[in-house]
């Protein structure tokens, strides 16, 4: 009770800037909840006195720039506004691009399931788009069913290796593992980083090394991400922290 009655307490807030950082750092990420919609994390950070906020900001809020889990780097913008706008579109033109655009949208927030409903209305209105297949096969990986993407992300790639700047195929590379088919996740990985330089391929393909006892293939791709890092520009430094987190994880566990 006392805990409750010092909430209320403007000198005791006076008193503890700490508790006013607090206090406004958790007001952010409430109020990007809600932008988000995320209503269930709204309701712990409201709760959550700090904890909330501070575990929403790790596990959602930073991670939606990119994660280990995530990485495609789709267009469109993730706003209440931009889909009231597409389904305005959809509902006088209905046209197929209007939804491979708002499924792009829903795949932003993390909507996997909305966008892979969008993705499929936008290829029974035009078949063969060979975007909307591709993102369809990457929402139906992040909803953890790679048995199902692996053979729409394997046709894409078989048309065109470098679709979505070498997207499509990092995301075949990542159903493959996810599959455990590590040997041609393998081949896939190294097929990407003939053409790019992502820190994203070059991570993964070292744990497929480390993985088979290949340690020094490992190290050699870990410390070209490292070394990439720190010439960067300030956008990709910031696109790629969490891999590059990752890379010197993986660094420290195999040993330099």
């Amino acid at each position: 009770m006392q805990f409750i009655s010092n909430l209320t307490d403007i000198d005791f807030w006076l008193a503890q800037p700490y508790m006013i950082l607090v206090f406004a750092f958790q007001i952010w990420m409430l109020i990007d909840a809600v932008r988000r919609q995320e209503w269930l994390w709204a309701f712990w950070i409201f709760v959550g006195f700090g904890f909330g906020a501070v575990i929403y900001y790790f596990y959602y809020y930073r991670g939606s720039g990119g994660s280990l889990s995530s990485g495609f780097e789709l267009p469109g913008a993730g706003s209440r506004q931009r889909i009231k706008e597409l389904e305005a579109q959809i509902y006088h033109l209905d046209k197929a691009h209007h939804h491979f655009q708002l499924g792009d949208v829903y795949f932003r927030r993390n909507k996997f399931a909305r966008a892979e409903q969008c993705y499929r209305a936008a290829l029974e209105r035009e078949t063969g788009d060979i975007d909307a297949r591709a993102h369809l096969g990457q929402s139906l990986l992040r909803q953890k069913r790679p048995q199902e993407a692996k053979p729409i992300l394997q046709q894409v790639c078989l048309e065109n290796q470098k679709h979505d700047y070498g997207h499509s195929m990092m995301a075949y590379a990542e159903t493959l593992m996810a599959l455990g088919e590590n040997d041609d996740a393998t081949a896939v990985w190294q097929m990407v980083l003939q053409n790019n330089n992502y820190a994203r391929a070059r991570v993964q393909l070292a744990e497929l090394y480390s993985a088979n006892q290949k340690k020094d293939l490992a190290r050699t791709e870990l410390k070209e991400v490292l070394a990439d890092d720190l010439h960067a520009p300030k956008f990709q430094r910031k696109r790629d922290r969490v891999w590059v987190n990752h890379a010197k994880s993986l660094l420290r566990k195999i040993g330099k």
